[in-house]
């Protein structure tokens, strides 16, 4: 089990505030990981840190927006003097907005890749400096199944998420002689605090979700931990420029005939 300890290591989660970033964050701590969280909400981030603490996980905060790079530069250099390191980096903050494409403004087009695909690379790029100097780092990236299908109203996080899985696998290849192991998270459909209106009993999206996943559920945001740390670990030291699909199946099947 010594292949999954994270002790003595320091994780850079951006936007583990909440949600599956918070569970995934939550994960790398309870393998012995000292937590950096990112967020651009003060509120957010001082909950969030109530949280940790409470759970006896050690955990600082930085407040700044990833698609920042000089202010994310200056966050950077700070995390590094004050932690002495980061060792793992999750490139977790992300925004979507649903709006179809014919409708879609080019300024939020832009504010999506902007925060969904340039925040991974500019982050990628200053936390990868020095690892690079180490000659160790692991990276991952949080992409989505819209890495590989496309759905209505989301053009702009599909292509930025499609974006996010190339950028995974291209930061692999060049970075893998620095021994620096780049993947992606791909996470399907999850019961959180954003889905709970529609996790009801009849609501259409739901009964589709349920029908369409194999396992026959929506996914917890602690199924999400395991894959985390075993990408933060020595145990996938070997693996790179891949994405793991944490989707109860759902890529693996065409899915359930209407009649069936």
């Amino acid at each position: 089990m010594n292949l999954f300890d994270l002790s003595g290591k320091v994780a850079v989660v951006t936007g583990g505030t909440h949600g599956l970033g918070m569970a995934m964050a939550e994960g790398l701590a309870a393998a012995g990981a000292e937590l950096a969280i990112t967020s651009t909400t003060p509120k957010k981030l001082d909950e969030a840190l109530e949280y940790y603490h409470s759970k006896g996980y050690k955990a600082t905060g930085y407040i700044f927006d990833v698609t920042d790079e000089l202010e994310a530069a200056q966050k950077v250099a700070l995390m590094e003097a004050a932690h002495g390191k980061i060792d793992i980096l999750v490139n977790n903050a992300g925004i979507i907005k649903r709006i179809p494409a014919i409708d879609m403004e080019v300024e939020d087009f832009r504010k999506v890749i902007d925060v969904d695909l340039t925040g991974p690379f500019i982050m990628s790029k200053l936390v990868g400096k020095y690892m690079i100097k180490r000659k160790s780092g692991k990276i991952i990236n949080i992409c989505s199944m819209m890495s590989e299908l496309g759905r209505d109203n989301v053009v702009a996080y599909a292509s930025a998420k499609g974006g996010l899985k190339m950028l995974t696998k291209n930061l692999a290849t060049e970075w893998a002689k620095h021994n620096i192991q780049v993947n992606g998270i791909g996470p399907g459909y999850f019961a959180t605090s954003q889905t709970e209106p529609i996790r009801v009993d009849g609501n259409p999206f739901n009964e589709f979700i349920i029908s369409r996943t194999p396992e026959g559920r929506w996914g917890n945001p602690e199924d999400l931990a395991g894959t985390a740390i075993f990408l933060a670990s020595d145990a996938s030291k070997f693996i790179n420029g891949q994405i793991i699909y944490v989707d109860g199946g759902i890529l693996a099947t065409i899915g359930k005939p209407a009649n069936e």
